[in-house]
This record gives structure tokens, sequence and C-alpha cells, in this order.
């Protein structure tokens, strides 16, 4: 297949461009930057910003299949900043693939646009949109989210939107430097009582979960399942992607500081208390037109302080998802990288 892949220079971007070189198939990325070594695998470049519809309509040119990483991620900054981002590219996309008569689209979602705020708990996609935001992130995701399953037709284009959560793997620049920046500096605190639990998701199964995805929406035989999946089951629908393994979301962290061999987190703030410091500091810096993000925030509290983990029973019945890297082997894959740093 020829599968045009948004955002290709990104940490989960790049790892799917690399799994679908290594299957065979001919990929063309998107990108504001040029990113050598996918050049240097086979990746066809396009460089470009998918907020302009006009370069997004001529790069989408000749493609078999889009999977569309490309967003902006964060819990402060401006509304135009993340909708323009994360909502009017995506439906620039959406528009490009309907005038090229593609028939496949992969979005990344967040299981973050369903959350308000309070525990999921071994929730399934079943669980609405909240009716109030506590970031732009969420809320833009959530907007482009719906436009690309609205836009799924039987005979069509076919659309799916994955939510994978917290992505982590041997070269994140988010979610572990973060953490372990923060725990060094000693500014790590336990959010909420600490028995929370989380789901996690490699890099190498996130990435794997959408080589799934436009597999079963293209009829693809590549999935390696014993039956072929049903399109029309598939299609349409949003999927939560995981390890399928919940962790205690602070023994985590904690395993995570001992890796990178500094001392986890001990301190303890309360659920309450984080929240309504994130939300007096959210006003502050609104007021004193601050860029720069506050050290606590409404959202993070929430995360940090609430279960968030979920069923994704329907990935493995309609997507043929699997879990290729446990979490056991992650860890250790993790820490061999770092050693040899």
């Amino acid at each position: 297949m020829r599968v045009l892949v948004t955002g290709c220079g990104g940490f989960l971007g790049s790892e799917i461009a690399r799994q679908l070189i290594s299957r065979g198939d001919d990929v063309v990325g998107i990108s504001r930057r040029e990113y050598p070594a996918l050049n240097r695998l086979g990746m066809i470049h396009r460089r470009g910003d998918l907020v302009d519809a006009d370069f997004t309509r001529t790069a989408f040119n000749n493609i078999d299949a889009v999977i569309h990483t490309a967003a902006v991620a964060g819990v402060w900054g401006p509304w135009q900043h993340f909708h323009s981002i994360n909502t009017v590219a995506t439906e620039n996309v959406i528009a490009a693939c309907q005038a090229g008569d593609i028939r496949t689209l992969v979005f990344t979602s967040s299981p973050s646009v369903t959350f308000a705020g309070d525990d999921q708990s071994g929730v399934d996609e079943s669980v609405p949109y909240p009716d109030d935001w506590l970031c732009h992130y969420p809320h833009t995701k959530a907007i482009a989210e719906q436009a690309v399953l609205k836009a799924d037709a039987p005979g069509g284009l076919r659309t799916c939107a994955l939510r994978p959560h917290l992505i982590w793997g041997n070269d994140d620049p988010h979610i572990l430097p973060r953490l372990v920046a923060r725990a060094k500096s000693g500014r790590l605190r336990i959010v909420g009582d600490g028995t929370n639990r989380v789901d996690t998701v490699h890099v190498i199964n996130a990435a794997a979960a959408h080589l799934d995805a436009v597999n079963v929406l293209s009829g693809n035989s590549q999935s390696g399942n014993s039956q072929l999946m049903d399109v029309d089951a598939a299609a349409g629908r949003a999927y939560f992607i995981t390890q399928d393994d919940p962790v205690d979301c602070w023994g985590w962290i904690s395993q995570i500081c001992e890796l990178a061999g500094i001392r986890p987190p001990t301190k303890k703030i309360s659920a309450a208390t984080a929240y309504r410091i994130g939300g007096v500091l959210e006003a502050v810096y609104r007021v004193a037109g601050r860029k720069s993000e506050p050290p606590m925030t409404r959202f993070v509290a929430a995360q940090m302080a609430k279960d968030h983990y979920f069923d994704i029973t329907a990935a493995k019945q309609r997507l043929g998802y699997r879990v290729r890297v446990s979490m056991d082997e992650g860890l250790e894959m993790l820490r061999q990288h770092w050693q040899t740093r």
C-alpha cells in the first residue's frame, strides 16, 4: 500500500512510518521539518503545513490510506493554537481524502476526549464526551474526532479514531523526560492518595494498532488474523488503545524513576488541594497573559489523582489489536536503552 503518515517526525508518527516501511509499504510522510533518518529508510517526505488546505489537497495525491497523527498536545495555550492544528488541519485532511478518492483514514485521537475530571475505571467507548473541558487540547481533539467519524461512508472513505493512552518507550520526548526531570528536581508530588490506576501503551503497540486499523479498513490481509475483520463493524468508531495491563500510577512512576537512577517521589498533596491550586494558577497566568505553562493545572491535577484505565475489547475484536510488547518487556528495553546513553 501507499500510506501517508502526517506528523511523521513525531514519537508515534515515526514509529508508525518505520513499521510500515519494515513490512514493505510505500510511505509518504508529511511534517513541517525534515527527518533525514526516515528519508534514508525510504520514506518520501512532503514538507508543509496541514492548516494550509491547498497544500494538504496537493500532498494527498496518489495515496491509498492516511494515518493522521499530527497534532499539538499540551494543557496550556490559546484556543486558536490548538483549534487550528488539531481541528482545522483534521478537517483539511478529511476534505483531501474525499477529494482524492482515498478510501482509508485512521485518526490518532486521545482518551482525554472523554475525560471530565472524574475516575474512569474500566470504561469503554460508550463513555460520552464531557460537557465541560479542563483545557483546549482534549476539546479540539474531540471536535476533530467527531468530524473523522462522521466522515465515514460505506462505499467511500472508511474512517476510525484510535485513542492511545500515555504513550511511552525508549525515545519518548514527552512523558518520561518530564516525569524524570520533575522527580530529579524534587518538584514531583504524589497527587491524591497514590492508589489510582492508569493505563499506558508502549509506542510499538500504539503504532501497531494504527497498522491493524489500516489493515481492517482497507481489507488488507497483512493483519495476520485468521479471520478477516468486518470493515463495516470496525469503521466509523473510536477505540481505546492500551497495554491491556492497568498499573498503579505512582508505583509505575516509581519504577520509571528507579530505572533513571533517581529517588521516586514520596511527598503528597491532596487531589482537592492540587486541583484548587491549579485553578488559581490558571486564573493568575491568564490575567497576566503568561504564555508559559503553570506548574499545576486542574487537568494535570485530575489526571495524576484519578483512575483512567479502559476496556479495549472493541479494539481486540473489531481491529484484531493485540499487545506486541508487554509491560515487563517495555521496561527492560527502556532500562537497556538508558544504560547505553
